[in-house]
């Protein structure tokens, strides 16, 4: 009978496998919430992609209009691709050196921002701004040339938070750009996030007239990039309605409460009305971004000497004959074609034809 009963050392070894089998249970699900929480830190859904998308294509498309400016030079900045990526595994992929602008926001959004740009590309950009004409500029970016670049992308990223601003409806504001130059031999740990969290990537295709054919990064940390893309997605959603259960039974004959078919049509029309409003007011989050048109009566190139040899009354012959039709752009992207006229004493454009979408492909493709 003794021998149905356990043993000292038998409770005691159960005892022991008991608290161990309870420790493992306890520090479990504290590993599966550590996980959990990491991964909904790192989620970027698709819906933000396509708001950082949007947000991007619209600010540096009036930056480009304002470089194009400061350049004397057509410049395209192409619609952006999104995508997540490590902090350590970004920098060090990017072919050195490069260059980097650090923007900070001050108002209306929290965080920083940087752009990447190749060494290349800033020279050709410092070489426009310091007067050259682009297409033999200094190998080396200098103190000089970088100060020169500073500018520029002080003048883009400008224009860009006014854009940004447009888009929010509020005011965002930036302190003047950092510009830098990161070497081979340089520790990049000073653009690394505290945080470790992975660092969102918004990469344009970047043409400057015939001299830039390129890439330019924007590179944000993820919470920054989930603040931005908030300010574009939130005011949709406080304007959805609640949905209409339309497959509700009929009442029976008789009932008080009379659902006829008539009164679930005039619902279902309701609500196509509100779900539209709520379309229109996302619409009008960008009706009000400013594009620039430009009208380009002809072109023609001329060597720094026949410049320097220009004076009053002074011709100069353009690639267009006097009865071809002119070409509209709208941010650097031909729309259409018109006809010179004179309006009250002004220059005016009488729009003739416009480019068919399958055109405006094609411009681009050609590009």
């Amino acid at each position: 009978m003794n021998d149905s009963f356990l043993s000292q050392e038998e409770i005691d070894a159960l005892l022991q496998k008991k608290d161990e089998t309870s420790e493992k249970e306890q520090e479990k699900p504290g590993k599966i919430e550590e996980e959990t929480l990491s991964n909904d830190e790192e989620e970027l859904t698709n819906e933000q992609k396509d708001a950082l998308g949007e947000i991007a294509n619209i600010s540096m498309g009036s930056a480009s209009t304002t470089l194009s400016q400061l350049l004397n030079q057509k410049v395209t900045i192409t619609t952006p691709r999104v995508w997540l990526s490590e902090q350590e595994k970004l920098f060090s992929s990017f072919e050195r050196p490069f260059v980097v602008v650090d923007v900070n926001f001050t108002e209306g959004l929290k965080g920083s921002n940087l752009l990447i740009i190749k060494v290349k590309d800033a020279n050709v950009i410092a070489d426009l701004m310091m007067g050259g004409d682009g297409s033999a500029p200094s190998e080396e970016l200098n103190e000089m040339y970088l100060s020169a670049v500073g500018e520029a992308m002080n003048q883009m990223i400008g224009s860009a938070a006014t854009a940004m601003s447009t888009i929010f409806q509020r005011t965002v504001s930036i302190s003047p750009p950092q510009t830098s130059l990161k070497d081979i031999n340089d520790d990049f740990s000073d653009l690394y996030n505290s945080k470790g969290e992975k660092m969102v990537v918004v990469s344009f295709k970047m043409e400057i007239g015939n001299l830039v054919n390129s890439e330019i990064m924007q590179v944000m940390p993820l919470h920054v990039a989930h603040e931005e893309a908030d300010l574009l997605l939130k005011p949709a959603w406080t304007t959805v309605s609640s949905v209409v259960d339309f497959s509700e039974e009929m009442p029976a004959e008789g009932s008080s409460e009379t659902h006829t078919a008539e009164k679930v049509e005039q619902e279902k029309t309701s609500q196509l009305e509100r779900e539209g409003a709520s379309r229109d007011k996302n619409l009008d989050l960008i009706l009000d971004v400013p594009l620039r048109v430009s009208v380009i009566l002809g072109r023609t190139r001329k060597s720094i000497n026949d410049v320097l040899h220009l004076g009053p009354g002074a011709v100069i012959e353009l690639d267009k004959l006097a009865d071809e039709p002119v070409d509209i752009l709208v941010n650097g992207t031909l729309i259409a074609h018109g006809e010179v006229v004179v309006v009250e004493e002004n220059f005016g454009v009488r729009i003739t034809s416009i480019v068919s979408p399958r055109e405006r492909i094609n411009n681009l493709m050609a590009k």
